[in-house]
């Protein structure tokens, strides 16, 4: 299994969405991960449903959403309604976490879990077995552009073991400060996702950028 490239729209120019859009679906990319924020689970507000529906609208490949809000069990059909085929929610955020996850997979997506950086990988010893992803913060969620945690190395590891001490078949997924610094590192700690946002969009060129990522990886 090859080793995924997903970037974050997040990073993306909204006046030239479509373009941006155009570019993932012509580039290497494997994944659009799109992060929903509410101001209120995290400091920030991204953006909604309408924009969602216009992504998905021009999107070719697997839609990854990430949501970063309280109650997100509220909008679980509606995100698969719009064409989300991946839901993570955070642990943080859910008091009947595996209620949630049940609740995505019935409305026919795949589900995933986020850790924030304070969180244990514990926490997901009891329900990794129903999980399609998970998703590990390594910044603090919330704003796009910050330094990597360090730290995330050693839990990507703590993961990997747990899912081969479960027989899982769970996919890891980093988000945060993914550079081609610390992109190969990342995988062999037992990643295979890789969420890519400032540092594929910020660039000269956004689609040599994900070739060489992927490159870097594979």
């Amino acid at each position: 299994m090859s080793n995924l490239i997903a970037p974050s729209i997040l990073a993306a120019d909204f006046a030239n969405l479509q373009r941006d859009i155009e570019m993932v679906n012509n580039s290497e990319a494997d994944w659009f991960h799109i992060d929903i924020m509410d101001g209120v689970f995290v400091p920030n507000i991204s953006f909604g449903m309408p924009v969602l529906k216009a992504i998905t609208k021009h999107a070719t490949k697997t839609i990854d959403v990430h949501l970063m809000i309280v109650n997100p069990d509220q909008y679980i059909q509606t995100l698969a309604d719009l064409g989300a085929n991946i839901l993570t929610v955070h642990y943080e955020a859910c008091t009947h976490l595996h209620r949630t996850v049940q609740a995505i997979k019935a409305a026919g997506m795949k589900a995933g879990v986020a850790l924030n950086p304070h969180t244990p990988i514990s926490v997901l010893e009891d329900i990794i077995a129903d999980l399609d992803l998970v998703c590990i913060m390594s910044v603090n969620p919330g704003f796009g552009g910050q330094s990597f945690i360090e730290n995330t190395y050693k839990k990507v590891n703590q993961l990997k073991h747990l899912i081969e001490f479960t027989e899982s078949s769970c996919q890891i997924e980093i988000d945060g400060g993914v550079t081609n610094l610390n992109a190969n590192k990342l995988i062999e700690a037992g990643a295979n996702v890789l969420v890519a946002g400032s540092y594929v969009f910020k660039s000269e060129n956004p689609t040599e950028t994900i070739e060489d990522l992927k490159n870097l990886i594979n």
